[in-house]
């Protein structure tokens, strides 16, 4: 009978000994969302397309709830209200929760924005200009608000001119455990378009090549860091960093300050528009666009 077997094997040029190997759709499905749940997001995504197993398996709870971070629940309840939480939490699966909060989503009026990094769950929060304290910014002879498509508030703070530039920030969150980085996004020269094109004047830009601008960053459990940078390269919207901060204690509210100051009053400085403050992982530094300005 063996020989029977082997003949018919050979007859048939291993047709019926391929079918008896097994193959990527024979895998349980609980199978294969434990090892999906050691990949990034996006290597998920891309399995899910292999077969049908893959495809269930890429939706399981368990594998975006360790993508989200530890306390979603409280970024839901902040960043989507109150009354959101519970459609959100407890109605969507946590692939749809996770993909809902990688989408940019306001707060505070409209003047700050929350999302989650697709690749990495890490959490990102930017902060517009208009919830800033700006000195001087009510008087139309130092600073105007101007509507531009290339900030995601579709509005930054242009200085004409000032003797004493100075701009404070705070902002409290329970930030998830990990090292973070906070940014100025800032720009040498008016933004504009002509013909559709994006022209930059440079006529009201002056000073920041006499004395450079001092960052400062603090907070509310003592971490605290100051720098000095020299604002350079016209016409380019630059991440300038600020400096570093750690939380440990995702439960716990982290409240953080931080101000740009260039307060010589030996001089004027001018034609600088301020977009917004950046928080983010600190290992998004090397793929943020800009430059390494010069520090003192």
């Amino acid at each position: 009978m063996g020989a029977n077997v082997s003949g018919i094997i050979a007859d048939s040029n291993g047709d019926e000994l391929s079918s008896l190997r097994p193959r990527l759709s024979d895998m349980p499905e609980s199978c294969v969302a434990l090892v999906l749940m050691h990949l990034d997001p996006p290597e998920i995504c891309k399995l899910a397309r292999l077969n049908r197993a893959f495809r269930g398996a890429s939706s399981a709870d368990f594998i975006w709830e360790s993508k989200l971070p530890s306390n979603y629940q409280f970024i839901v309840d902040k960043v989507l209200g109150s009354s959101s939480k519970t459609n959100m939490v407890d109605y969507l699966s946590k692939k749809h929760l996770y993909a809902r909060l990688c989408s940019p989503s306001p707060f505070d009026g409209g003047n700050k924005e929350m999302w989650l990094d697709k690749n990495t769950g890490g959490l990102c929060v930017s902060i517009s200009s208009k919830a800033l304290a700006i000195t001087g910014i009510d008087d139309r002879r130092y600073w105007t608000h101007i509507s531009t498509e290339e900030s995601r508030f579709q509005s930054v703070a242009y200085l004409q001119q000032i003797w004493w530039f100075e701009v404070d920030g705070e902002f409290e969150f329970q930030f998830p455990v990990g090292t973070y980085s906070l940014f100025f996004r800032l720009q040498l020269g008016k933004p504009s378009k002509r013909l559709g094109r994006r022209v930059c004047k440079f006529e009201h830009v002056h000073g920041w090549d006499i004395k450079p601008v001092r960052f400062l960053l603090t907070t509310s459990d003592g971490q605290h860091a100051v720098s000095q940078c020299f604002l350079e390269n016209p016409g380019h919207w630059v991440h300038y960093r600020v400096a570093d901060f750690v939380v440990e204690d995702p439960s716990e509210s982290t409240k953080i300050k931080f101000s740009l100051t260039q307060i010589d009053c030996t001089h004027t400085k001018g034609g600088l528009c301020v977009d917004s403050v950046l928080i983010c992982p600190s290992s998004f530094e090397k793929s943020l666009l800009g430059h390494s300005c010069k520090r003192c």
